[in-house]
């Protein structure tokens, strides 16, 4: 995530602030990607901090406008959950929009958004899967709930959770569905995740009957699951590199190997800027590591894995220019 600045005194602000520390309010204006101190706030700022400026003419952000149902508010912890799930949203949103992704220049359709909570106030807690059906995603705004989504974590064995990760699996398969109608994408597809029309279901079955490790092939054991599931983690850890890397250099940090003034998501050797956020990542596990905090980033890019990547950042950061 790119630094922010305060337009009133110039002092460093963060994504999520809806005041800086002079005083002045701030509000974010997607289409620009930067903070502003006036705006017709979105509907929702009080309620759940959204710090966006509203579309025109409407009383919600592009974000907010984006989530169809949400939780009733009233009930427990629901308000924190969706607070802290439409940050994680947001956030996403935002490095989506460096490659214009949902930005007035993307003439493409919306993905919708179905906020759940397993806290219905029914006494009863709500069963409620993540996932992507035809433009629709469903999030859990539960797992908001840090222990709840680390024992989660541990329970399933994976190495990484997070909302911010909820996101960018689920909408990689929105970004699929709007690439899959551009000429050529599926005919490039198959060759590298095999065919996405075998049948999803009974490949599900089978994964949680019998799961595969994920070898050299695969990004994580989930990935082995079917070509959909192979592209979605593929395409969140390629996200998750990215805006690390991207935070890195916003944040003034430099080593070596990493160019002066390095804009990752403007990088279109998708091999160079895999090269520096694999770098960037060792540096900080070593540092994560003399904490004896876990590693930022547990994985090992495989010749395999960054073939796959290289090829989703090629569709992903110029869809516009492919017709998707």
């Amino acid at each position: 995530m790119q630094s922010f600045t305060c337009p009133d005194c110039g002092n460093r602000v963060y994504f999520d602030n809806m005041f800086c520390a002079c005083g002045v309010p701030l509000f974010y204006e997607p289409e620009a990607r930067a903070m502003q101190n006036d705006g017709q706030a979105c509907a929702n700022r009080e309620t759940i901090q959204c710090n966006w400026i509203a579309v025109p003419g409407e009383p919600l952000c592009r974000s907010c406008t984006m989530s169809d149902t949400v939780p009733a508010l009233h009930v427990g912890d629901n308000q924190q959950l969706l607070e802290r799930a439409e940050r994680a949203k947001r956030w996403v949103l935002a490095n989506l929009s460096n490659w214009n992704w949902f930005t007035d220049a993307d003439r493409g359709m919306r993905p919708r958004f179905q906020m759940l909570s397993e806290n219905t106030g029914s006494g009863r807690a709500q069963q409620i899967m993540m996932g992507h059906d035809n433009g629709e995603i469903v999030i859990n705004v539960t797992e908001a709930d840090e222990l709840i989504r680390i024992q989660r974590q541990h329970k399933l064995g994976e190495q990484y959770r997070s909302m911010v990760g909820h996101f960018r699996h689920e909408l990689a398969h929105f970004l699929f569905d709007r690439l899959a109608v551009a000429s050529g994408f599926l005919d490039e597809f198959r060759p590298i995740f095999g065919d996405e029309t075998a049948d999803y279901n009974a490949a599900l079955q089978e994964h949680y009957a019998n799961p595969k490790n994920p070898g050299d092939e695969f990004i994580t054991t989930y990935a082995t699951a079917h070509p959909h599931e192979d592209w979605a983690e593929t395409v969140a850890h390629l996200l998750h590199m990215v805006d690390f890397t991207d935070s890195f250099v916003s944040a003034g940090l430099s080593m070596t190997g990493v160019p002066d003034k390095y804009r990752p998501y403007a990088d279109t050797d998708a091999d160079h800027l895999l090269n520096i956020a694999a770098d960037v990542a060792i540096a900080i596990n070593d540092i994560n590591r003399a904490l004896d905090n876990s590693d930022l980033y547990p994985f090992v890019l495989t010749p395999f894995i960054r073939e796959k990547m290289k090829f989703a950042h090629g569709w992903i950061s110029s869809h516009i220019e492919r017709g998707a």
